[in-house]
């Protein structure tokens, strides 16, 4: 989705035209493919001196540390598909799907298709009950009424879902995966289905036929269990952090696009390295009033867009790494509690 896609509603939409201006002659929304070409090269080298060192060790089981660094290559790849998804890289949309479809099917197996249309859909009602695809996670519930409707299994998962979120993360790459498979053989609007398919058959071909020629067949399936799950973890832990425990709005909530965004988004502290381990996602208010602003300007568009908040009275949240997950975890605890105040039970 790109910014210049979002309308605006209520009378206040011309207070997110006066802060698009400023970030406009700023200079904030030119593209810096240079960044990116660096980005890109340097994520593809670490991943091909992994390949060779995977190669080099055999059949060991110190492979198990090849997979946590390949999981964390995965993830920087995903995090590029993210920013091709929303035309960061490039102005044409043509070229940008290029590097998503390559950066998602080809080497991370996940469908750029079935991702782009998921995420733009949460980026147009973000944490609005009903309309944000990332408020229906099952077997979570992230408000009460969903915590209510449970039943058996469920409503014992539950009432446990904050101590158990972070071990659920560890299967989300398996499930991105599989929808990614649903996707492409469903009937469908997924556009580029064929070549999509093509490019989902040539990652996990490659994968496991690379995992099962080098490795034994209990270490290939060790390999395989610690390289996914980490590979789910970390993007869910990066993604968490964004909007759980933020406030949850409905329908009847009548706010402009401008606080929509940012009352439901949180922004985490950190420097250079937390900017390159989170993939931009840590400059999330910035990112959703702008989605299609390059990653590289996320850092010189904040105090500018921190201010022009301060100016109009909203809201803007900030935290640390590990008290964003505290305030998520938190909210879950909460609805697992029955209750709406974050923090009880």
């Amino acid at each position: 989705m790109s910014d210049t896609d979002l309308g605006t509603r209520s009378d206040r939409g011309s207070e997110y035209a006066d802060l698009s201006r400023l970030v406009r002659n700023a200079g904030l929304l030119d593209r810096r493919p240079r960044r990116y070409a660096a980005r890109v090269t340097a994520v593809l080298g670490c991943l091909v001196v992994m390949g060779v060192l995977f190669v080099r060790l055999g059949s060991s089981w110190w492979q198990t540390a090849t997979a946590a660094g390949v999981a964390v290559l995965l993830g920087q790849l995903a995090f590029l598909g993210h920013d091709a998804g929303h035309r960061q890289i490039f102005r044409s949309r043509r070229a940008n799907d290029v590097v998503g479809l390559v950066c998602a099917n080809l080497v991370t197996g996940i469908s750029y298709g079935w991702w782009v249309d998921k995420h733009n859909r949460h980026h147009a009602n973000p944490n609005t009950e009903g309309r944000d695809p990332d408020l229906v996670v099952a077997p979570l519930s992230f408000t009460p009424g969903q915590a209510a409707a449970q039943r058996g299994l469920q409503a014992l998962f539950v009432r446990h879902q904050a101590a158990l979120f972070f071990p659920l993360l560890l299967a989300e790459g398996l499930h991105l995966h599989a929808a990614s498979v649903r996707a492409v053989v469903s009937r469908g609007g997924l556009k580029r289905r064929r070549t999509e398919a093509g490019l989902l058959v040539l990652h996990f071909a490659g994968y496991l036929g690379a995992v099962f020629l080098v490795l034994s067949v209990p270490q290939a399936i060790v390999f395989i269990l610690v390289n996914q799950a980490l590979f789910g973890l970390y993007l869910g832990s990066s993604f968490a952090p964004n909007h759980k425990g933020m406030p949850i709005l409905t329908e009847a909530d009548n706010l402009d696009y401008l606080r929509r965004q940012v009352l439901t988004s949180r922004n985490v502290r950190g420097g250079p390295f937390l900017d390159a381990l989170l993939g931009g996602l840590n400059y999330q208010i910035e990112h959703h009033l702008f989605p299609s602003m390059p990653r590289p300007n996320l850092p010189q568009a904040q105090p500018l867009i921190r201010r022009f908040c301060a100016e109009h009275d909203i809201a803007y949240h900030e935290t640390t790494l590990i008290q964003s997950w505290a305030q998520g975890l938190a909210h879950l605890r909460a609805v697992g509690a029955g209750s709406t105040r974050p923090g009880d039970g």
